[in-house]
């Protein structure tokens, strides 16, 4: 498939994956992309996916469980459903439920190994694929994300408290169609703003065609925040495939030092920041960032002994 002019479906057991895909899927690199809490895979930018395309790989982008045209899952609706963080919140599905997920794209595209580039929730994915399935993964690319396996209390001073508040104050259960597009721009804004080449038209679009394909379910986000609960991983230091971690220092969310310290886990692990960058992946930095994700494409395991 040459565009993600079609939307396909792996399946794991009952669950149906959304998936697109950009480039030559038989003879690029194959290079996996998964996206974070509650966001479909719209928000992996289009233009994006075509520049690491022209960069030598195929790409394949998909909708998490619970968000976009993958399978919904229900539940009753907690006021704060940031106390599923703490492990509150009784999960739907665990973290190696949605690791399934991204193995069976992999499994329909006709992957039996590819590199994993993870964002935020999705560079946590991305961390537990490879240590759960190291023979699938050819190197891990983890973004904007937490170390795996941190965990509870620990996972808190990770993160910025006072804009993970203003990002849930965000909600405001929006009823009309045009509120919930403006409530997924503002939301979007949180997280993306003040940070270099922030787009609020393409946030706008992106925001209504996501909408268009799939209303946001606001229970989706305590389902997705509770996956980890009574999920313990190996530990990161035994991470096989090359390890790039990427993280903005002016993220409004996730502190750098949740970066730092996934890359300190991992022998041979390399760390990349970029100034102005927040929990996005800004244009004006796509050169870059591409950059750093095909060297380590290029990383032979063997380079890590």
């Amino acid at each position: 498939m040459d565009d993600a002019s079609t939307v396909l479906y792996a399946r794991n057991g009952e669950v149906h994956i959304a998936y697109e895909t950009f480039g030559d899927t038989g003879t690029g690199e194959p290079l996996l992309l998964i996206m974070g809490l509650d966001f479909p895979m719209l928000w992996w930018h289009d233009d994006f996916c075509h520049a690491l395309v022209d960069s030598g790989f195929a790409v394949a982008r998909f909708d998490n469980r619970d968000t976009g045209l993958s399978t919904h899952f229900t539940s009753p609706e907690v006021s704060r459903p940031w106390r599923a963080q703490l492990g509150r919140s009784a999960p739907a599905y665990t973290v190696l439920d949605m690791v399934d997920d991204g193995l069976a794209v992999m499994d329909a595209v006709g992957w039996r190994t590819a590199h994993i580039l993870g964002g935020s929730l999705g560079g946590l994915l991305a961390q537990a694929t490879g240590l759960l399935h190291p023979e699938r993964v050819r190197s891990v690319m983890s973004a904007l994300a937490l170390p795996a396996g941190s965990g509870g209390l620990r996972t808190l001073t990770y993160l910025r408290m006072s804009s993970m508040l203003k990002l849930a104050r965000a909600i405001r259960r929006a009823r009309t169609d045009d509120e919930q597009i403006e409530e997924l721009v503002h939301a979007y804004t949180l997280m993306a703003a003040p940070g270099v080449g922030f787009d609020e038209d393409w946030a706008r679009r992106t925001a209504r065609r996501c909408h268009e394909r799939a209303p946001q379910d606001p229970t989706a986000t305590q389902r997705h925040m509770s996956s980890g609960r009574g999920v313990k991983l190996p530990p990161l230091s035994g991470l096989q495939p090359p390890l790039l971690v990427i993280n903005g220092e002016a993220d409004p969310l996730v502190k750098v030092s949740a970066g730092r310290a996934t890359a300190r886990a991992v022998p041979g692990a390399r760390f990349v920041s970029f100034p102005g960058m927040a929990h996005s992946f800004p244009q004006p930095l796509w050169p870059q960032i591409i950059a750093e994700i095909s060297k380590i494409a290029r990383t032979d395991r063997q380079d890590l002994d």
